[in-house]
Parts: structure tokens; C-alpha cells; sequence
């Protein structure tokens, strides 16, 4: 059984992603059931939707992002390594404004992996490349007891307090899709580099 603050931090979290995700001529039905259910309902609910799956995993129930990281939320990914996750963030301040998960539920800044910022400078180098912002701003934020890592392009005067809003599918896939495009270039230049210094260290055999 979940407890009364569960369901309703748990509801939140599903409205979130339903303003999120949703297409607008849905919403507002999928809102009403889910607000209408009684409790024994919205439990059975989330056993149906895989959202429970015993204490081992409460803390994943409790946190949107722990539902990102574990799959069961959808996402628009960038890229990833052993301890985080980056994604294109929902409703962003500006153009391919992301952030960078943890993969372990982490409740403090002091706690966050190296291996996060690293990915966090990793995708702000692919976004300078491909979409050229005056500057790139890191921040931290805390939602859900979760610690992530913003990662902000600046193209006018935006800071982390300007206002969101919400993108499109279609906006996250075009974005997602240029920045894989920076990544395959980045790729096919190594590889040349690679080419070159291989031809320009290769000697012909000493003819005597």
C-alpha cells in the first residue's frame, strides 16, 4: 500500500508529465481520471503501468527523474555514460536546454558523481558547436529530492530565473537530431585526424 503523501506526490508527477507529453486535445480527459481515482484505484493503476514494483524501488516511484533514468518515463536523450543521463529538458528557457541525471538518487550537490559534469561539459561543447550560443550556464536544481544539473545556452540575456516554455515533439526530435548530426561530424573528424597522422608517421622502407 502507498501512503496518502505518496499518491499525491506521485499524481503530481503524472500531471507534470501529462502537460509535458501530452498532446492538448487529451490532456484534460487524462487529467480528470487521474484526479477522479480513488485510491485503491490509482494504486492498481500504477501496478498496471509497471510504477510499483516493491519497496526496493520506492524511491523510483517517489521521483520523476528516477523514472527517466529507469526507462519508465519518456525522454528525449543526448547522451549518457556510467553515472548520468543528459536530456533535452521539457520546458526549456531556451533551445536545447538540458540536463544532466544522475543515476543514482542523489539529495545533495556535494554528492553528485564527477562523471555528471563531465557528461554536462560534453553535451554543452555539442550544443556551442551546433547551435552557437553567446554562452553556456550550469546550474543546479533540486526536484523530488533528485540533484540535476542544467545546462543553459545563452543567446540574448536568458538566466536560470527567465521563464519556460514548453516545447513540441517536433521541436525536441529537430533538436536531438542536429545535435546527433554535430556528433557523427565530430566522428568522421577524428577519424580523418586519425587517417593523416597515421600517413604522415608511415616511412618507406630504406632502399639499399
Amino acid at each position: 500500500m502507498i501512503s496518502p503523501e505518496q499518491e499525491q506526490q506521485i499524481k503530481k508527477q503524472l500531471l507534470e508529465q501529462i502537460d509535458s507529453t501530452f498532446p492538448e486535445d487529451k490532456k484534460a480527459e487524462a487529467k480528470q481520471q487521474l484526479e477522479t481515482m480513488t485510491g485503491e484505484q490509482f494504486e492498481e493503476f500504477l501496478k498496471q503501468n509497471n510504477l510499483i514494483k516493491g519497496e526496493a524501488s520506492q524511491s523510483k516511484q517517489q521521483c520523476v527523474f528516477c523514472s527517466i533514468v529507469y526507462g519508465d518515463i519518456p525522454s528525449t536523450k543526448i547522451n549518457e555514460n556510467e553515472k548520468a543521463i543528459a536530456v533535452l529538458e521539457l520546458n526549456p528557457i531556451s533551445k536545447a536546454h538540458a540536463i544532466v541525471i544522475p543515476k543514482e538518487h542523489i539529495s545533495k550537490e556535494e554528492d553528485l558523481p564527477q562523471e555528471a559534469m563531465i557528461l554536462a561539459k560534453e553535451v554543452s561543447e555539442k550544443i556551442k558547436e551546433k547551435f552557437n550560443p553567446k554562452d553556456i550556464i550550469f546550474f543546479n536544481t533540486n526536484m523530488f529530492g533528485h540533484e540535476i544539473i542544467n545546462i543553459l545556452p545563452v543567446y540574448s540575456n536568458e538566466t536560470k530565473d527567465s521563464p519556460k516554455k514548453q516545447s513540441t515533439p517536433e521541436e525536441l526530435k529537430q533538436i536531438i537530431e542536429e545535435l546527433s548530426q554535430a556528433t557523427k561530424e565530430e566522428k568522421t573528424e577524428e577519424k580523418s585526424q586519425e587517417e593523416i597522422n597515421e600517413k604522415n608517421t608511415w616511412l618507406p622502407n630504406r632502399i639499399p
